[in-house]
């Protein structure tokens, strides 16, 4: 049986997209949107020393300041006003969804409360973003004072000025992701994120190639990560694409004298269910302590914190420590995202409803234990795909100094929002048709009567 992607692959036709004008508006919001987001990236926060930042800026390129960079879409090497990009949502959002899980009230409003309670806890991730926000933001603004220089008229005013610029610009995109999933196609977030990994991904590959002509890579190394990346995105494809399907029957009912149900389905599921949460969450948990460490890196430490400018140090691409965090969780990620996305409880419990089971397991807990059993083995598959997808390339990155644009976790959220949202062009266009086919038998019924 074909995939739900390949039978609307198979609905896909030109002659179909063209006479879709919903769909068009959807594509040219979307297209508008994320050139708004690109323009925001070129343009500095006031009062910046532009070419004093940028030389500053490259000696910490490879750091933490470049993984900054390439999730912003270079808006950090020109200390734009979207250089915080999505970041402090998608830090609020995992917190806000741990709490989900641990506080009651929260937990509540997470189960119980329906699309009410889901809106209530959207405002709660609003607000927490606003506050992390303002505290990244003030800790960018007192590091650019801090060193001479950079600022042109440092004092107060600066401090207030940056602060506000940065938040604003982190609620402008917010807001301009969640107008992008509503109105355009694709979640806004993750296109936003995807946008400007694309946008430094040239960046990237020239700087490469510029390593090959000094000698500080060598054609070998160049062809081997090359050769990975094009593994990497195949291995993508294949996993994103792989389900287990669990067999679904509705038993034989008889109303009158006809007999209805004896169908059979399929319940799909993902190997990975999480899809991309997993390592932007772990790059976002992972960013957020590190611009903590690194403000506190440059002040006068105690005796007692001298510790802290090594542990910076090793929170780098490549680095053992930042290898060994990453991958301990983005394996939590999976586990505990693929937790919050599906409950077999609820599942087994709708199948019970709609008289569905599957075969040799009882409806009700027995089903709900085996879904439980199923999922969370194809947890661990997902789970070790995506660990080895991010970190093998970072494995090459540490030895042979690549540029980490081309590391697996952008390599990931560029193929895998593609397929997304490609898949969602495709669903809005067999909408479409479908549409179009109860148009046209309605036509024909009356022209019949």
């Amino acid at each position: 049986m074909a995939s739900a992607a390949e039978q609307l692959a198979a609905n896909l036709n030109v002659g179909a997209f063209q006479k879709a004008t919903e769909l068009h508006k959807r594509i040219w919001f979307t297209l508008a949107a994320l050139v708004v987001y690109r323009l925001g990236t070129h343009i500095p926060i006031p009062g910046i020393d532009s070419v004093a930042f940028a030389q500053a800026f490259s000696g910490q390129a490879k750091g933490i300041l470049g993984m900054f960079n390439m999730f912003s879409g270079g808006a950090v090497q020109r200390m734009a006003i979207f250089s915080l990009n999505v970041m402090p949502y998608i830090s609020a959002s995992i917190i806000v969804q741990l709490l989900g899980t641990i506080y009651p009230p929260w937990e509540k409003l997470r189960k119980e409360g329906g699309e009410a309670g889901r809106k209530q806890l959207n405002q709660y991730t609003r607000y927490l973003t606003v506050v992390l926000a303002v505290f990244q933001g003030f800790g960018i603004a007192a590091t650019l004072q801090a060193n001479q220089g950079l600022v042109l008229n440092p004092g107060p005013f600066f401090l207030l000025s940056t602060v506000v610029t940065l938040t604003g610009g982190t609620m402008f995109l917010m807001w301009l992701g969640e107008q992008i999933t509503s109105r355009g196609v694709g979640n806004g977030v993750s296109l936003i994120i995807f946008a400007g990994i694309v946008a430094v991904l040239p960046q990237g590959v020239a700087q490469m190639f510029a390593m090959t002509q000094t000698g500080a890579l060598s054609g070998m190394a160049v062809l081997l990560i090359v050769g990975l990346a094009i593994a990497v995105v195949f291995a993508i494809v294949f996993m994103e694409r792989s389900q287990r399907r669990l067999l679904v029957q509705y038993p034989k009912r008889q109303q009158g004298n006809r007999m209805f149900g004896g169908d059979t389905s399929f319940l799909p599921l993902k190997i990975n269910t999480s899809g991309v949460i997993p390592p932007i969450f772990a790059s976002s948990l992972l960013l957020l302590p590190a611009t903590v460490m690194g403000f506190a890196a440059t002040a006068d430490l105690p005796a007692w914190a001298q510790w802290l400018p090594g542990a910076v140090g090793q929170l780098q691409h490549g680095r053992p420590l930042f290898m060994l965090l990453y991958g301990a969780l983005i394996v939590f990620f999976c586990f505990f995202y693929t937790s919050v996305v599906f409950n077999p409880e609820d599942t087994a419990e709708n199948l019970r409803k709609y008289g569905g089971f599957l075969p040799g397991i009882r409806p009700g807990k027995r089903t709900a234990e085996y879904l439980d059993y199923v999922l969370s083995r194809l947890t661990v598959i997902g789970a070790a795909y995506i660990a080895v997808v991010c970190l093998l390339p970072e494995a090459l990155i540490g030895f042979y100094n690549a540029p980490f644009y081309l590391g697996g976790t952008s390599i990931l959220i560029v193929v895998s929002v593609t397929m997304d949202t490609v898949t969602q062009i495709q669903s809005h266009l067999l909408a479409h048709q479908y549409e179009g086919l109860i148009k046209k038998s309605k036509l024909r019924g009356g022209r019949t009567r």
